[in-house]
């Protein structure tokens, strides 16, 4: 499935536009604000091909894709409204925690700078690589051009935050930007260094350095939106463009000079100085459990609480001493990948998990936590365990990072200080937690799963798709009136994304096997059945539109996953009447859901079809 069918099959299964108020998305997730969650099936959503898994925490419901979710995102702004970044949906999720709102809060307003964060980390830890090494001197114009280029994000932060908070909070983005501007403004940075007494109409200002801060400028912005709004509300339009604004500008920026400011940086230095007394008082046990335990919050969105700190320790006291063991978590869980590659007999697992370890080396820990470890439950506790050791000996090390970014190999040279002290002892841990996830997963083991290629073929208990398909005739699974698809009244089933096929109006409440061949997917719910055929067709059958709604109510699954059918056998039974009379419409289409592995897919010309007549040719 390409990425433009991917977005459209995805957005269908959310409910559609009208059920989204915001998207967003990260390095592997696109994240959802649903109006109505009792409108999406997880599950279902789940089964897309292309997804690896669904998330859900802090009140977004995170459809888990990988590394192409940038081109799914773009292709989901291109038919519809949720990409506009001037949209002013402010429709919310009444049951939402208020932590879910912090959590949604923070990823929303960090997540769009991850990517070139990381970049100009990596720039400036191979800096100071360069300087220590005396490959470029520090007072050289090298240096001065060099050290302009990887800092810059970091000094002009306050700047890109308004930029993100003003987006979050529904603010004019360009008031924001001109604040964040006077807060780092040369002379008001002056004014922290002078030793006179500074006021502002006689009010004594605490003058503080606003340059790489986090928290001032979200405390700015957030009352600016509330400001903004109260003002728009109340003054005409002929004058409120630029009344407003000059308003704005004239209040937000001294009340963050006198208040926001130095209460948002004594609360940043605050929790540095705990953080810093906790790793003083056992490095080795802080190390080790902010390793093991890091994962774990990124499954659950909750990493997202610890960003800031970590943003903010490195823009207080020049490094952060956290960042070290959530990057050992990373190589750990690449470690468990590597292992599971190299033990499973899979070979589609094989190829999944090596790539899996390739990805979290490069940060994207998705692939690997879903999609491998995860799933075989034994290794991602193994990753955990590995991640806890190297977190200790980075502690015992004193290892820091000292550029933010997202934890990846090659973020290696951000944890090289000014003075490379716990460098080696980084490196060390990496490594350590990487190899030992290996081999104790390779040593250790876990329940592998069936291998699809290389099954006996008097194996009737898993699936043994062929490498190649096949021409065949796909017979009728039910009773009923045919329909062209283009007729059913179900825009994903109708355009024929899903793949080309035929629908059928049932005139009985059974579904019989249409081949001999493999059940690949049977939800619970027993309103849609997967089959893959010993020729190589992947059909899908789905029983009415809508029907997942009734959460298994009226279907009777009478099969089960990797079970071997032959044609003509029972698959499903439903009551017909009950699902009409409940509302629904039991128009079932009978997908090839591998199309274009064909020449051409030719449903039969008959207006009514019988258990067992031609229905699909597939050439």
């Amino acid at each position: 499935m390409d990425t433009n069918q991917l977005a459209q099959t995805i957005l269908e299964n959310v409910g559609g536009e009208k059920n989204v108020t915001s998207l967003v998305h990260c390095a592997t997730r696109l994240r959802f604000k649903l109006k109505n969650r009792d409108l999406v099936d997880k599950t279902q959503v789940e089964a897309i091909p292309g997804v690896v898994t669904v998330m859900e925490s802090g009140g977004q419901f995170q459809v888990v894709i990988g590394n192409m979710v940038p081109e799914v995102y773009e292709a989901i702004g291109a038919i519809s409204n949720l990409t506009n970044d001037d949209s002013t949906e402010t429709t919310t999720n009444k049951d939402e925690t208020i932590f879910g709102k912090f959590i949604d809060l923070i990823s929303t307003i960090f997540t769009p700078l991850l990517g070139v964060m990381a970049g100009a980390g990596i720039l400036k830890g191979l800096l100071s690589l360069a300087l220590n090494f005396k490959l470029v001197m520090p007072d050289s114009s090298t240096h001065i051009i060099l050290n302009a280029i990887a800092d810059s994000l970091f000094y002009f932060l306050p700047m890109l935050l308004a930029i993100t908070a003003a987006r979050k909070f529904k603010a004019n983005i360009y008031v924001a930007v001109a604040i964040a501007g006077a807060l780092i403004y040369p002379t008001i940075i002056e004014l922290t260094a002078s030793p006179k007494a500074v006021h502002f109409f006689g009010i004594p200002i605490v003058m503080v350095k606003y340059t790489s801060t986090v928290i001032p400028i979200i405390l700015a912005i957030y009352v600016m939106s509330i400001v903004e709004k109260f003002l728009n509300k109340r003054l005409h339009q002929s004058i409120k463009n630029f009344i407003t604004p000059a308003i704005l500008l004239v209040t937000i920026v001294p009340l963050t000079l006198m208040f926001f400011g130095p209460f948002g940086v004594y609360v940043g230095n605050g929790i540095a100085s705990i953080l810093t007394a906790i790793i003083a008082f056992n490095p080795i046990i802080a190390g080790a459990v902010i390793a093991a335990s890091w994962q774990i919050l990124v499954i659950f969105g909750l990493h997202w609480g610890i960003v800031p700190v970590m943003i903010n320790n490195i823009a207080t006291m020049g490094k952060d001493p956290l960042k070290p063991s959530t990057a050992i978590s990373v190589f750990a869980q690449a470690g468990a990948s590597l292992g599971v590659m190299l033990k499973t007999k899979n070979k589609e697992f094989k190829a999944l998990s090596a790539s899996a370890a390739l990805t979290a080396l490069f940060g994207i820990t998705e692939p690997a936590v879903y999609g491998v470890t995860l799933r075989l439950k034994r290794p991602f506790l193994i990753g955990i365990l590995s991640a806890a050791v190297g977190g200790g000996i980075a502690g015992y090390a004193g290892s820091a990072g000292y550029a933010s970014g997202p934890s990846s190999i090659l973020m290696i040279p951000a944890f090289y200080g000014p003075n490379g002290e716990g460098f080696v002892g980084f490196l060390i841990a990496i490594a350590v937690s990487f190899t030992l996830a290996a081999v104790l997963t390779y040593l250790i083991g876990f329940e592998d799963i069936p291998s699809e290629t290389t099954t006996e073929t008097n194996n009737k208990d898993t699936i043994q798709p062929t490498t190649s398909v096949q021409s065949e005739t796909i017979a009728s699974p039910v009773n009923g009136v045919l329909l062209p698809l283009s007729d059913v009244k179900d825009k994903a089933f109708a355009s024929g994304i899903l793949g080309n096929g035929i629908a059928v109006v049932p005139s009985t409440g059974e579904i019989v096997s249409p081949v001999d061949g493999f059940v690949t997917v049977a939800f619970k719910t027993g309103h849609a059945i997967g089959l893959l055929s010993d020729e190589g067709a992947e059909i899908l059958i789905h029983i009415g539109l809508d029907t997942v709604q009734l959460d298994g109510q009226y279907f009777d699954l009478k099969v089960e996953q990797n079970q071997h059918v032959k044609k003509g056998d029972l698959l499903v039974a439903f009551d017909l009447d009950a699902i009409v009379t409940a509302g629904f419409d039991v128009t079932t289409p009978i997908i090839i859901t591998n199309s274009t592995n064909y020449e051409d897919v030719i449903p039969t010309e008959k207006q009514e079809t019988q258990m067992g007549d031609r229905l699909i040719t597939l050439l």
